[in-house]
């Protein structure tokens, strides 16, 4: 059956793709409301703050008001990954889609209806195809642009500056597995960082460097690098990885410097995971919405202490892993954050709600954003210490969670 709205929703996201390759990103919210003015509709481009706090239309000039994450239609696309209706202040029609880049959260797409557009799966069918292609486009414009970059992130210190550089993105999914992660405080975090790798097996790490200034950046930043690059030269032991940070963190590292770190390698297939705690917290190992236990091998010491005559065997811990399994790695700077009478935000507290996520079948980054937000709140915004999150679930069905639910939508 022929179909002309079709061929011409072709021409659409022909239109962006061809544009894309030489807009500026101060554009891109001008090409798309242009390439979607023919059918009917009109768009607008906002981009989630590095905080994920807010939604920030992406405008030139009088640029508009962000919106909030918290309490908004658009936010509400923006936390479930769902498709959500609204209106504006005319009472005119609105979808709010959720922008990915791949499976991380960038921002919303929204878009006004015209009288005679009819709401309907296919057209949220293909508006799910643009916010795509927009995602997509929106994140290979923000690496060299400082426009983009200060609408992410309005102020960031020097040695955030630094680590956030070496971060991959805070969430990737494949049918397998999810990975998220998080940290807070964005615009100040000094010795916090994740990492991870994707393929047969999943390698994870998170880190955390003694001190809080850029420094301490500095520490991490060695021993992610040194633990990334063992892993790159085909070194799969978890210690030998261990030993690479230690030996390059020595060798230029400052005295009495060191980072703390968990590292673990899961085997996608089996669900085994091996980890290796090098002075960090535990994980903690989550099944159908209950806290089971920590993993508590007996660990090492921290990346970049090397003592005569230390035990070095016997420090890699093992796991089976069931299906819809979830494994919680967190910093000190998450259970040690402390309120204005000195109570800690503790371990309980996040057991608690990584529970409740569950049970109210959020997704992985939503359950991290929580979670920091309540971190932030116990403090009155002001952590005292870097905080890190980071989650793996594994042979699950989560990874739909990740996307917007468009067929037999109305």
């Amino acid at each position: 059956m022929d179909d002309p709205a079709g061929g011409q929703w072709e021409r659409i996201l022909a239109a962006v793709i061809e544009d894309s390759h030489l807009i500026p990103a101060e554009r891109l919210t001008e090409t798309v409301d242009r390439a979607v003015r023919p059918v009917g509709l009109g768009v607008q481009v906002l981009m989630v703050d590095l905080a994920q706090r807010t939604l920030q239309p992406l405008l030139t000039g009088d640029a508009a008001a962000p919106i909030p994450v918290e309490g908004t239609v658009g936010g509400r696309a923006y936390q479930f990954t769902e498709i959500v209706a609204g209106s504006d202040g005319a009472g005119d029609r609105v979808l709010w889609l959720p922008l990915l880049d791949g499976t991380e959260r960038v921002g919303v797409l929204r878009v006004a209806l015209a009288p005679g557009v009819v709401d309907d799966a296919v057209l949220h069918g293909r508006l799910w195809a643009l916010a795509g292609l927009v995602g997509h486009v929106l994140m290979t414009k923000i690496g060299q642009n400082t426009w983009l970059q200060r609408f992410r992130a309005p102020r960031l210190a020097p040695e955030a500056e630094l680590l956030w550089r070496l971060l991959p993105p805070r969430t990737l999914a494949t049918e397998q597995v999810v990975i998220s992660a998080l940290l807070e405080p964005v615009d100040e975090v000094a010795g916090d960082a994740y990492d991870y790798a994707v393929g047969d097996t999943i390698d994870l790490a998170i880190f955390d460097g003694v001190g809080h200034d850029i420094m301490a950046g500095v520490s991490t930043a060695l021993a992610l690098t040194a633990v990334r690059n063992a892993r790159r030269e085909g070194v799969t032991d978890l210690a030998a990885q261990a030993e690479r940070a230690d030996a390059v963190l020595e060798e230029h590292d400052g005295p009495g410097r060191f980072v703390t770190a968990a590292l673990a390698r899961l085997d996608v297939t089996t669900g085994e995971l091996t980890y290796l705690l090098a002075g960090h917290p535990a994980p903690f190992l989550l099944r159908d919405g209950q806290m089971i236990k920590e993993l508590g091998q007996p660990p090492r010491l921290p990346l970049g202490v090397t003592v005569p005559g230390a035990a070095t065997a016997d420090v890699v811990g093992h796991e089976q892993l069931e299906p819809g399994d979830r494994v919680l790695f967190y910093t000190d700077g998450v259970t040690e954050a402390r309120d204005e009478n000195g109570r800690f935000f503790g371990e309980q507290r996040l057991i608690d709600m990584a529970e409740r996520a569950e049970l109210d079948h959020l997704s992985a980054p939503e359950t991290l954003r929580r979670l920091v937000a309540a971190v932030l709140a116990h403090q009155n915004d002001r952590l005292q210490d870097d905080a890190t999150l980071l989650m793996l679930d594994w042979a699950s069905d989560r990874h739909p969670r990740l996307f917007p639910s468009i067929h037999g939508a109305g």
